[in-house]
C-alpha cells in the first residue's frame, strides 16, 4: 500500500527547481520555481487531519534555481538566472543582495558547521561567503573552477563541486572558511581541492547529495545511473564505491532510460537515501546493503526534486514536466508539490530470505 499524501495548495506556476525543509522544523518548507519566485509554506504529516498552507512568496527578477535554509528557519538564500546570490529574512521577506555573479547561480548550500554559504555559478567560479559576527554581511571570496558547475552539495566537512568537465571537486570546507574570512582576500582564492575524482557515471551529472555521516556522496547521471563513492582516500575504502542503473523501464523492443533529477539522504536513517527521476518516481535504496527498499510509481510527470524532514518521516516531492515525452511546451497542471508520510517501515532493509 502507498504512504498517504497530498498536495499543496497554490503551487508554483513554472518549473519547480527546489524543495527544502528548515533545519529546526519539520513542518517548515521551501520551494524554488522558474516563475522567478520562493515559496514557503506550513506543511503537516498526512497522517494529520490539517494539510499545508502557503505563508509567503518572495519575487525574483529571474527563474529562481535553487534554494537553502540559513542558520535558522527565518533565514533562505537564493539564487538564479539574474546572477545574484541572496539573504531572505522569511518574517519579513525583505531580500538582501550578497554577492553577484558573471553569469547564471546553479546551487547554494549553506553550512552550518562552518556558519559558510556557498555559490556555484556557470561563470566558472564558486562565492565563497563567510555568514557570522566575524564578517560583513556582503564579504565573499572566489574561488576559479575548471568547468561549469552541474551540481553543489555539502557534507559536515567537505563541499563536493561536479563540473562538466566530468571531474568530481572535494575542498575542505575549514580551508574555505578561513581563506574567506583573511581582511583582504586575492581573487581568486589560491585554494585548490584535496581531492579530483572522476566519477564512474559517463554521462552529465544531474544531482548530487552527501552522506549525513561525512563519509561520501551520491551521484546521478542523465542516463538512469548512480554511484556511490567515498572521501577517505584509502585503497580499501575505494575498492568500495559503485554505480547501478535505475530508472529505467525495460519493454520487449526498448530500453527507456531516464535521467535521474534528484537525490536525498534520509537524516535518521543515514545509509538510506531516495532518488526521484524522469520516470515520475521514486525510489529508496540502502548504500550500505546496496539493495532496494521501495519505490513509488505513478507521479503525473517527472520528480524534479526531493527533501526529507529532519525526523526523516516526511518526505517533500516537486513534479514537473521534464520533456521527456518530447513536447515543448510544459503543461502547468503538471507542476506540484506533494507531502508525503514515509512510515519506519518503509525506509527499513527487509531480511534476505532464507
Amino acid at each position: 500500500m502507498s504512504a498517504p499524501q497530498y498536495e499543496l495548495s497554490e503551487p508554483p506556476t513554472d518549473v519547480i527547481s527546489a524543495v527544502k525543509f528548515a533545519p529546526h522544523s519539520d513542518t517548515r518548507l521551501l520551494v524554488s520555481s522558474w516563475d522567478r519566485h520562493i515559496y514557503l509554506y506550513e506543511v503537516a504529516s498526512p497522517l494529520n487531519a490539517t494539510e499545508g498552507h502557503l505563508l509567503l512568496r518572495v519575487e525574483h527578477r529571474a527563474p529562481v534555481l535553487d534554494i537553502c535554509f540559513g542558520e535558522d528557519d527565518d533565514t533562505a538564500y537564493s539564487a538564479g538566472l539574474d546572477q545574484d546570490v541572496n539573504q531572505i529574512n522569511l518574517e519579513t521577506g525583505k531580500k538582501t543582495v550578497l554577492s553577484t555573479h558573471d553569469a547564471g547561480v546553479r546551487n547554494v548550500v549553506y553550512s552550518r558547521e562552518h556558519q559558510l554559504l556557498i555559490s556555484s555559478s556557470w561563470d566558472k567560479t564558486l562565492h565563497i561567503h563567510p555568514i557570522s559576527s566575524e564578517s560583513p554581511t556582503q564579504q565573499f571570496a572566489t574561488i576559479a573552477l575548471p568547468d561549469k558547475p552541474h551540481c553543489l552539495a555539502a557534507s559536515a566537512t567537505n563541499l563536493v563541486v561536479a563540473v562538466a568537465n566530468k571531474e568530481i571537486l572535494v575542498y575542505s570546507l575549514s580551508d574555505l572558511r578561513e581563506a574567506a574570512l583573511q581582511p583582504n582576500p586575492p581573487d581568486p582564492l589560491p585554494i585548490y581541492p584535496w581531492q579530483h575524482r572522476e566519477p564512474a557515471l559517463k554521462y552529465m551529472t544531474r544531482a548530487l547529495a552527501c552522506h549525513p555521516n561525512d563519509t561520501g556522496f551520491a551521484i546521478s547521471s542523465i542516463e538512469g545511473r548512480i554511484g556511490v563513492e567515498f572521501f577517505d582516500p584509502s585503497p580499501e575504502a575505494q575498492a568500495g564505491k559503485y554505480a547501478f542503473r535505475c530508472h529505467r523501464v525495460t519493454t520487449d523492443d526498448e530500453d527507456i532510460v531516464y535521467p535521474v533529477n534528484a537525490l536525498a539522504f534520509n537524516p535518521v536513517r543515514t545509509t538510506v537515501f531516495a532518488s526521484g527521476g524522469g520516470d515520475g518516481a521514486i525510489t529508496f535504496w540502502d548504500g550500505a546493503s546496496k539493495r532496494r527498499i521501495r519505490h513509488y510509481a505513478g507521479f503525473a510527470s517527472s520528480v524534479a526534486a526531493l527533501a526529507w524532514s529532519q525526523d526523516g518521516r516526511t518526505m517533500a516531492v516537486g513534479t514537473s514536466p521534464g520533456f521527456e515525452d518530447g513536447k515543448e511546451e510544459i503543461d502547468t497542471s503538471l507542476i506540484r508539490v506533494y507531502v508525503k508520510s514515509i512510515p519506519e517501515g518503509e525506509v527499513k532493509v527487509k531480511a534476505k530470505a532464507k
